[in-house]
Parts: C-alpha cells; sequence; structure tokens
C-alpha cells in the first residue's frame, strides 16, 4: 500500500491529501456501517478540500463544518465557485446530524452516491486550484 507524501498541516497539499482519504471512505460501502458515516466521510472530503483552497489562496478561515460559509470565504475574496462545487453545500448536515442517533430518516443509497459524487467534484475542482 502506497500512502501519500505527508506535508506540515499549514501546506494545502496535505488538507487535499486529507480529503482523498475521505472521500476513500466514503465510497467504500463497508459492510455494516451506515450510509450516515460514509456521507460525513464524503463531507470531511469537500470541506478538507474547500479549506486546501483557502490556504493555498492566503485565506484564514474558522474551524467549522459549514461548507457554504467557507465557500462564501472563497468568492467574496474573487475566486470564482463553480455550480458544482457550490452544491456541496447540501453536505453539510452531514457533519452533524447523521453522525449521532436521533430523529432523521436513514440516508439511502441515492444521497450516498449523490454525497459522494459532490465530494468528488470539489475533490477535483481543489487539485486543480493548488
Amino acid at each position: 500500500m502506497n500512502l501519500p507524501e505527508r506535508f506540515p498541516p499549514d501546506d494545502p497539499r496535505e488538507w487535499l491529501n486529507r480529503a482523498r482519504s475521505n472521500l476513500a471512505l466514503a465510497k467504500n460501502r463497508i459492510p455494516d456501517a451506515y450510509l450516515e458515516d460514509l456521507c460525513f466521510e464524503a463531507q470531511q472530503a469537500a470541506e478538507k478540500a474547500i479549506k486546501a483552497v483557502l490556504i493555498r489562496s492566503g485565506i484564514e478561515f474558522p474551524y467549522v463544518h459549514d461548507l457554504a460559509r467557507l465557500l462564501s470565504l472563497l468568492e467574496e475574496s474573487g475566486i470564482p465557485v463553480p455550480d458544482v462545487v457550490r452544491r456541496a453545500e447540501e453536505l453539510t448536515p452531514y457533519a452533524m446530524i447523521g453522525r449521532y442517533p436521533g430523529p432523521t430518516r436513514p440516508v439511502s443509497p441515492d444521497d450516498h452516491a449523490t454525497a459522494v459524487e459532490l465530494s468528488e467534484a470539489v475533490v477535483r475542482w481543489a487539485e486543480t486550484n493548488l
């Protein structure tokens, strides 16, 4: 197994490495794993990819899971955000409500597939912006 090269925590490449790792976890339909947990990994991949671009651009950001807020920081700094990346805002709820037992409905296979597609789009976009 080839592990990616490690970089310092303030290096956007390390954030992108972590995003890719979360995305790999999100894509794996592991027996007995809740789809909510895999969607959390998809959200984390998108979040870390966005934060990689923020770091690369020298933009300070809060440590929040709110993807809309993070994307707004990029746009306010003049960095265009494609519509498909903007759609990643839909992943924000997976950072919180889906991780714990509660009143939310279970994630469907279609929901999971959409979460992975959105996350993949954000990671690809971040790769082109580093």
